[in-house]
């Protein structure tokens, strides 16, 4: 009997206790949530500039794609770039947001994003082009292709600023050459 302790205790909870642990569960869940989340990358220039490429973007390969592409060749490049670069974005953002970029250590992830940025505002910037080119005024759906040429515009110059922004995060003393002290 040495394996049972002297002093149990039957109480119960009442259900009020029982609801105030259920709300301290979801509270504690929320603060979990809340700690994973890194809030000031979105409240960054460069988290902005990722919602707008995530946000801009889904606009403009949605209207690309509700055109028929088969008649204007251009559309299937443009289709292909805006669709890809919308979904590596949103995979960059997600890793930034969760931190996931803070685990995986040997990826060099200022050269990475700096990069990616650089070449996704290249190619935005051909995709851009091909659009605006392809703009006919008497094909059907002229306002969509018009649309979607300005949206490229916006979001191959947000590409372009996040390249700027990845640069200067790359570089590591915000852009001023005159606090590099190592030799040249």
């Amino acid at each position: 009997m040495a394996d049972f302790p002297d002093k149990v205790t039957t109480e119960t909870s009442s259900p009020q206790s029982q609801g105030s642990q259920v709300g301290n569960r979801l509270r504690g869940m929320a603060s979990n949530v809340g700690s994973m989340v890194d809030m000031p990358f979105v409240k960054s220039i460069p988290g902005i500039l990722m919602m707008i490429e995530i946000v801009i973007g889904l606009l403009q390969w949605s209207l690309i794609a509700g055109v028929n592409s088969g008649l204007l060749p251009a559309y299937g490049w443009v289709l292909f770039v805006t669709v890809t670069l919308w979904i590596l974005t949103v995979i960059l953002f997600s890793m930034i947001l969760s931190g996931v970029h803070h685990k995986l250590t040997f990826v060099p992830w200022s050269l990475t994003v700096m990069v990616y940025h650089g070449v996704a505002a290249v190619l935005y910037l051909t995709a851009f082009l091909a659009n605006a080119a392809s703009i006919n005024p008497y094909h059907w759906f002229y306002g969509h292709l018009a649309a979607a040429a300005f949206f490229g515009a916006v979001v191959t110059v947000a590409y372009g600023a996040s390249a700027f922004f990845s640069y200067l995060s790359w570089r590591g003393d915000g852009g001023d050459a005159t606090t590099n002290t190592a030799p040249a």
